[in-house]
């Protein structure tokens, strides 16, 4: 653990040890360090490594012995008790020492189970898929998570290569539930769906078999709001599906321009089938070779900085580029974000960048 901390940190139980010791020597009848000395054997065993808490444990006791023996009360009880106390302060440290430790095991154990999760819920798409170069990257919101409510999937098709970038209502497991089942469900309708209207309807379908065995909360307000694209096979366009979701980017290879995507007619999000309003047509767009299209999720567009301004990709990535494939534009983003808020984010966020190869 100590690899975690500043170095000067390793450099407190010792001065502490110093001061402590040298203030019982000034004032051997009152013993007014032995507090220091105490807790130099306290942190060291919570910030240190078990050489270093040894040590500084080892360091404590001898000196005390040392002062006992100058001040005459090596063979007293004032003496015994004195480096009792000290005795005891060096085991506390050692315990606390192992204690941490081991729940830093059990940590990393959790961890590793997580990644391997992540791993198996939302895996990281290759880095070409059919005409299309791929990059992507996820952001949880909750410090330490790997994985939460957003998701991001590609798959080639008899169809065209197809995409999708969904978010999740609300955080945690069930987010993390809801997230497994949209995937599952998008790698196997994607392949037999004729056109995006059916594979939003295949997903609808998954949803909605799956809530029905959930609680009236869920049924009634769960909803996932999501993009679909498509790009045909042997076709210089691309299809786009709305159902709620923040819009995409295109990034222009040839004037290096950044624009939104808006889409004119909107669909409901993903879960309010029941509303009983039909889905709009896909819309098309151009997408020439070399051209980029960035898919987010709102844990980007609803990104504040200081003065509470919104994060808009339009007008931040301009300048940023021209970007040398859909990687490059990704890190650029995810630094950039993070420069605008300056700390930490309420929300997921997943970035996907697909650039159509030359």
């Amino acid at each position: 653990m100590s690899g975690q901390w500043p170095r000067y940190v390793r450099l407190v139980p010792w001065v502490l040890i110093v001061a402590g010791l040298v203030w019982n020597s000034l004032e051997p009848a009152d013993y007014w360090g032995d507090p220091m000395l105490a807790a130099a054997s306290v942190l060291a065993g919570a910030l240190l490594s078990l050489r270093d808490t040894v040590a500084v444990g080892a360091a404590v006791v001898l000196g005390v012995v040392v002062l006992t023996i100058r001040d005459g009360s090596i063979g007293t009880r004032s003496g015994y008790l004195e480096l009792a106390n000290t005795v005891f302060a060096a085991l506390i440290g050692l315990w606390l020492n192992r204690l941490i430790a081991r729940h830093g095991r059990r940590l990393e154990a959790v961890r590793s189970v997580a990644e391997a999760a992540q791993q198996a819920v939302l895996p990281m798409p290759p880095a070409r898929v059919g005409p299309l170069a791929v990059a992507a990257c996820y952001r949880a919101a909750e410090t330490d998570a790997l994985i939460g409510g957003d998701a991001y999937a590609l798959q080639e098709t008899p169809f065209g290569v197809r995409v999708l970038i969904a978010d999740v209502r609300g955080k945690g497991l069930k987010a993390v539930a809801a997230v497994s089942v949209l995937l599952g469900a998008f790698r196997e309708t994607a392949d037999r769906a004729p056109d995006l209207v059916a594979l939003a309807d295949g997903l609808e379908h998954a949803l909605a078999r799956e809530s029905a065995h959930a609680e009236e909360e869920l049924r009634m307000e769960g909803f996932i709001t999501a993009l679909l694209g498509e790009v045909p096979r042997g076709g210089a366009g691309l299809r786009v599906l709305n159902c709620g979701h923040p819009g995409p980017y295109l990034l222009d290879g040839r004037e290096r321009a950044v624009s939104l995507l808006d889409a004119r007619e909107p669909g409901l999000p993903l879960g309010m089938g029941g509303l009983g309003l039909s889905r709009p047509a896909p819309e098309e767009w151009p997408f020439e070779p070399g051209d980029t299209l960035l898919l987010i999720t709102d844990g980007v567009t609803e990104a504040r900085d200081g003065a509470g301004e919104f994060y808009d990709p339009a007008v931040r990535l301009a300048p940023l580029g021209p970007f040398d494939g859909p990687g490059e534009l990704v890190d650029a983003l995810v630094r950039d974000v993070a420069r605008w808020t300056g700390g930490p984010r309420d929300d997921d966020m997943a970035v996907l960048a697909v650039t159509r190869r030359r």
